[in-house]
């Protein structure tokens, strides 16, 4: 019996491009897993295949956006026709929006931002579940952010499309009753992904690269391959009674109200 953590798996990651869904793309084609990735960006996504084959693993590259009902519907059936079936999808693809304030913030953003961050993820679940309902159940799992956990980590449409993610993934874990199918999110903090890159880069050229992460007890910030050996646990059977969660990985961030370190008034 192989040791691999998803040995035999067929997965679907999106946001692959790059980050997060790269990395965890890469990790479980290394544990096992035959993997569609999806990305909007094509020359990234095509880079990160590379990756997978070169390594040995299995994957295949589909360019469409998780807000596409169809094309999100065509992933499930790209992995069912090209593997056999679907055991894990990964709804990883997501937008910043901007550091934009609330007075400042139109709604056409708004409605923007929430159609890859929150609708993508119910389509994911949608039609992963659709599938995974008739075939021994599956895990799908959503990433969410410490954003949507309490204020002070994002913009205000960034910050309520995660905060949809986590309530969008307890009730389907609950709607999904009895079918097997196990649906968590994961939380990230503040991770070094494209998305983050300028604050990275601004701290590094200024000399405030130990301010990273200042407010975590780790004192750090945390880097993608953190996010995907926990979305890969998720992925496995080893997550088996792990269900409706929302997991915040953020080096403890989210672990306290804020303090000053040493002093308790």
């Amino acid at each position: 019996m192989s040791d691999l953590l998803l040995s035999g798996k067929r997965a679907v990651v999106t946001g692959a491009a790059s980050g997060i869904g790269r990395a965890s793309a890469k990790l479980f084609a290394a544990q096992g897993a035959k993997v569609i990735v999806c990305d909007v960006a094509e020359k990234g996504l095509a880079e990160t295949v590379d990756a997978i084959r070169s390594a040995g693993g299995t994957a295949r590259g589909i360019v469409a956006s998780v807000s596409d009902e169809v094309a999100v519907k065509g992933l499930v059936d790209a992995s069912v026709q090209a593997f056999g079936g679907l055991d894990v999808f990964y709804a990883n693809a997501g937008v910043s929006g901007g550091l934009v304030p609330l007075l400042d913030l139109e709604a056409d953003a708004f409605r923007a931002l929430l159609e890859v961050n929150l609708i993508g993820p119910f389509l994911a679940i949608k039609h992963a579940a659709s599938y995974m309902k008739d075939h021994g159940g599956g895990s799908i799992i959503c990433t969410a952010s410490v954003a949507g956990i309490r204020s002070g980590a994002g913009s205000p449409h960034y910050s309520a499309s995660k905060a949809g993610v986590i309530s969008l993934v307890q009730t389907s874990a609950y709607q999904l009753t009895g079918t097997g199918i196990r649906v968590n999110a994961i939380c990230p903090g503040l991770i070094e992904t494209g998305m983050t890159q300028p604050l990275f880069d601004y701290a590094r050229q200024t000399g405030k690269e130990k301010k990273i992460g200042q407010l975590n007890p780790l004192r750090r910030g945390g880097v993608p391959e953190e996010i995907a050996n926990v979305a890969a646990f998720l992925a496995s059977d080893r997550a088996s009674y792990v269900n409706g969660q929302a997991w915040a990985v953020d080096g403890g961030l989210t672990a306290s109200l804020p303090i000053v370190p040493g002093k308790m008034a």
